[in-house]
């Protein structure tokens, strides 16, 4: 945790960790710094709509040379009284084939006045009609199946696993109330769910499927703060299927109050120091729960946050080759200093996993999860820290804390003991200035810092956690990404956008559980 300030650089180094980790599992390497005037590739736009599959950056294929054949029309100018009435005869035909394949498409998909009741709902091509009830009641009336690949999470959404009870990406939890909300296919939009028949089993199959194996911790029914006039609502009669199935759209709730969902009990300290780290000065236990030291061969070099007792997420930097094997990592938690680390309880990583779209030269999608050969066991000094929720509001400037065991001060040495200070959050049209970062802090990333310098993350710190309080809970905002030099003016920090990933973490989680 860097505390020294100094005047504007040129944009310089990341947060490079080869430093403190041994040469021969990662050897040193020239950093390549972005500067202000590097074209990017595409970048990684979260997409309103739930995606199903991973993102795969194709590669351009050698163009094949096709001989083209010859032309109707070039046919057509031969002066042989035999080619031309050859050519005459093709034009017929193309005239006539064109016009039946015409008359076919507008049979097929020209609609037709609707010939069911108003309590009723058409089937689709075959014009079968059939009762509103029996809509998404998870048995097929339809001839072809459309009243229960309408529902709000149709099968051809399955994921490809053969898991039937697969559904990730259609459900989320929103804003800092954790309102339940449920994806509809055919209306393209989220909805809440409402509390009426709500039940704790219904609970445990939501928290499972966002990949919390085996969490649930509360549930209750509250008003709902989105305006939503539309909800999604249990079908009772449907019977004993899947959770999804049983739901279906209705503009009336008679409890008026839908579900808030919480899977972990996450964002808690036990102790309630607010003011004494500010300006950045060692911790105490309990005050950082969720701060994760990680290791390679002994030397600390990446931190990390607790979001689950299996899972924690870091910086996609720390793992690139070779630190992608995660036989590489050992975890430590809920020990301040790095000289008793090994008196400690060690964790195993069994999986590390980066972001496909992270760009090693831009730091672009920078951030990674690991996780651990075993759950960890959760006490006052070891607690995850919440996952942001979509539709969570940030004020400009808002008070987030970094934490971790990085240099003090810029080229020097990682700290013994966990270090914490206060930053605001920095506008990112205001971090893109030409006198600030340029336009290299896409939609990925966050800024927070001091402009004037003085407290900033430095070398060791990346991958941990910047969190913010809100409404009495503590969010994971950020991980400590990169930054030019540590503490420098006009040069914040520069951390992962947690918010950007979120359902990415869960489409993982339930993935690898």
């Amino acid at each position: 945790m860097a505390l020294n300030s100094g005047s504007p650089p040129g944009i310089g180094p990341y947060y490079e960790n080869h430093g403190y980790q041994s040469e021969h599992i990662y050897p040193p390497r020239s950093p390549v710094a972005p500067n202000g005037y590097n074209l990017y590739p595409a970048q990684y736009y979260p997409s309103p709509v739930p995606q199903y599959a991973p993102r795969v950056t194709t590669q351009a294929s050698t163009p094949v040379i096709r001989t083209q054949p010859k032309s109707l029309g070039t046919l057509c100018t031969s002066t042989s009284q035999n080619k031309k009435s050859l050519c005459v005869a093709l034009a017929l035909g193309t005239v006539l084939v064109g016009a039946v394949v015409a008359a076919v498409l507008l049979w097929r998909f020209l609609p037709g006045d609707s010939k069911c009741s108003t309590s009723e709902m058409e089937c689709g091509s075959s014009g079968t009609c059939i009762s509103s009830s029996l809509w998404c009641d998870g048995i097929s009336h339809c001839p072809n199946g459309e009243d229960e690949n309408r529902c709000a999470v149709p099968n051809h959404f399955l994921e490809a696993s053969g898991d039937q009870h697969c559904h990730l990406s259609s459900i989320r939890l929103y804003g800092t109330s954790f309102t339940l909300q449920v994806y509809s296919s055919q209306r393209k939009a989220w909805y809440p769910v409402c509390q009426d028949d709500w039940n704790e089993s219904y609970d445990r199959a939501a928290c499972k499927d966002m990949g919390y194996k085996n969490n649930f911790y509360s549930s209750q029914g509250i008003q709902d703060s989105t305006g939503a006039t539309s909800f999604m609502k249990l079908n009772v009669s449907a019977g004993n299927i899947d959770l999804y199935k049983k739901l279906y759209h209705s503009d009336s709730c008679s409890s008026r109050m839908v579900v808030s969902l919480r899977c972990i009990e996450c964002g808690v300290r036990s102790v309630r120091r607010q003011n004494r780290i500010v300006g950045g000065s060692s911790a105490s236990l309990g005050d950082w729960p969720w701060q994760v030291s990680l290791h390679v061969q002994g030397i600390h070099v990446c931190g990390g946050s607790i979001i689950t007792p299996e899972w924690i997420v870091t910086a996609a930097h720390c793992v690139e080759e070779p630190l992608s094997n995660p036989r590489y990592w050992t975890a430590f938690t809920g020990i301040l200093k790095q000289t008793l680390m090994f008196y400690g309880r060690r964790h195993q990583v069994e999986k590390v996993i980066s972001h496909p779209n992270y760009d090693s030269k831009t730091k672009n999608n920078d951030i990674a999860l690991m996780k651990l050969q075993t759950p960890l066991t959760f006490n006052d000094e070891v607690k995850p820290v919440c996952l942001p929720n979509p539709g969570m509001m940030l004020d400009l400037a808002q008070e987030c804390w970094i934490s971790g065991w990085g240099a003090t001060y810029e080229k020097g040495k990682t700290s013994d003991v966990l270090n914490a200070a206060m930053v605001p959050l920095i506008e990112t049209s205001r971090c893109n200035s030409k006198y600030i970062y340029n336009n290299l802090i896409t939609p990925a990333m966050i800024c927070a810092g001091f402009l004037q310098g003085t407290v900033d993350s430095c070398q060791g710190d990346s991958g941990g956690p910047l969190v913010t309080l809100k409404d009495g809970i503590w969010w994971l905002i950020g991980d400590t990404s990169w930054g030019s030099g540590c503490a420098k003016a006009f040069r914040p920090g520069v951390y992962g956008n947690v918010t950007v990933f979120t359902d990415w973490i869960y489409q993982q989680m339930r993935a690898n559980s």
